[in-house]
């Protein structure tokens, strides 16, 4: 230990003893020179390191393939969250402004895109302040929970054949349980905060889910029953062939429970009473800022993208296709490695060239004069990029069902996250009395109905 701590002070020592500007005054030839030792120092050091350490590395991964599969998909679960996040942001922003008849975000990225992103930047950029008065341990750990009990449900929702993090035969069991937690996030939030407002608006949590998470589980019960089976990848494939032999059509009673339920779950409009800015300030959320707000911002936006392939998974079938193909398409035929690797380098220059020179062409033909011939010819190799990965795309789509069923199931999953923000656009909040009576007065008894009818038919057609 003594030696490595003499070793890093020489390094610094060495680095404080470069002149101020040195970099700046060597020449283009030195600067080369300097970045190609680096480089190939760095590929020496890294092959020396795989050759050490790489057979034990994969010894151990492949003799602990599950363990390696779980890590691989909670990470990949926790990294597409923000993201997603970001993206149904962007819509809500372009989407209620189109409603409102205005153009929404357009200055920042192409048509505003990453105008979400300097939302969330902007977040996280804030300072992060607790009041006076707050147990900082719990207002801390708060919107961690809220946000983790958000991202743990992702955990068994099948995006495509294959692509899941668990498959567990009690799957629907999980993701309720897991959703269930947010309320004693934001219940921990309201409570830590020392704001009346922000314990009106954790009480109000408490009351709301619990009251609608009764009816939210009772109407998967007869999609249970249907389908004999409570893992989300059997009840896919029950649904597999047409879209008429979705659970939607099936039961549509439960269907409209669970769609009502599932939004005041997640406390979207009109069941936003937990944050009704107009009544309780902003509910739980009164007292946070900077990164612990930035994690009820997220949090809120995954729970519309997972209640959206919630209702996808459970009723409208999940990956699969609402039509059998008309005809089996494959790509079979096609040998990549047939070509060799010259082949495909004069495939991909000439296409290159000539695929360029027409788009540029297209752009001077339909831009007018303005565009140049520089101009044109960048223009027409971006729209080329867009053409060939539009291509890349559709090739993938028929050779690869993994990647067909991911867009049918994104396709599905963002027409709700649609529907949830047209919500938001169109209806008004409703009283709290309102919430609570339509949940015990209506929804409930419903549900039951829907219940004792599903069993009642099964028992007919299987008795």
């Amino acid at each position: 230990m003594a030696q490595l701590r003499r070793l890093t002070g020489e390094s610094l020592a060495f680095v404080r003893g470069i002149p101020r500007g040195a970099w700046q005054r060597t020449t283009i030839q030195d600067r080369l020179l300097i970045l190609v030792v680096f480089a190939l120092g760095g590929a020496v050091t890294t092959v020396l390191g795989l050759a050490i350490f790489g057979p034990p590395i994969v010894g151990f991964l492949g003799a602990n393939i599950p363990l390696v599969r779980f890590f691989v998909a909670v990470t990949v679960i926790l990294l597409i969250t923000v993201p997603t996040a970001f993206v149904i942001i962007y819509l809500e922003l372009k989407v209620i402004a189109r409603m409102n008849l205005r153009i929404g975000p357009n200055r920042v990225g192409p048509w505003g895109t990453a105008m979400s992103v300097i939302h969330g930047l902007k977040v996280l950029a804030k300072e992060d302040f607790a009041p006076t008065g707050a147990d900082i341990t719990v207002f801390t750990l708060a919107p961690v929970v809220t946000y983790l009990a958000s991202a743990m449900t992702l955990l068994v929702i099948p995006f495509a054949p294959g692509l899941f993090g668990q498959d567990f035969n009690i799957g629907l069991l999980f993701l309720f349980s897991m959703g269930g937690l947010t309320v004693l996030g934001l219940l921990m939030a309201g409570w830590s905060s020392f704001n009346k407002y922000s314990l009106l608006g954790g009480l109000r949590s408490a009351a709301q889910i619990i009251s609608y998470e009764i009816p939210l589980t009772l109407s998967v019960v007869g999609v249970i029953l249907l389908a004999g089976t409570m893992s989300l990848n059997h009840i896919v494939a029950a649904q597999s062939g047409s879209a008429l032999d979705w659970f939607a059509f099936k039961q549509p009673l439960a269907l409209l429970i669970f769609f009502i339920a599932a939004t005041a779950e997640a406390n979207r409009t009109p069941f936003d009473m937990t944050e009704a800015d107009s009544e309780i300030v902003a509910g739980f959320a009164t007292e946070y800022s900077g990164m612990r707000f930035g994690f009820f911002f997220f949090a809120e936006y995954v729970n519309v993208f997972i209640v959206s392939a919630l209702a996808t998974t459970i009723f409208f079938g999940g990956w699969t296709a609402p039509f059998d193909w008309p005809w089996p398409t494959t790509l079979n035929f096609f040998n990549p490695f047939a070509l060799g690797f010259f082949g495909w380098a004069g495939i991909v220059l000439a296409v290159a060239f000539f695929g360029t020179q027409f788009l540029a062409l297209l752009v001077r033909l339909f831009g007018g004069r303005e565009w140049t011939w520089g101009n044109s010819t960048g223009l027409g190799f971006l729209l080329l990029f867009v053409v060939a990965a539009a291509l890349a795309g559709l090739a993938g789509f028929i050779a690869f069902e993994p990647i067909r069923g991911l867009t049918w199931f994104m396709a599905k999953t963002y027409f709700f996250v649609f529907v949830f923000i047209w919500m938001r656009a169109t209806l008004p909040r409703v009283r709290v009395d309102q919430l609570m009576g339509f949940a015990w007065k209506w929804l409930l008894p419903a549900s039951l109905l829907n219940l004792f009818l599903t069993a009642t038919a099964v028992v007919i057609v299987h008795g």
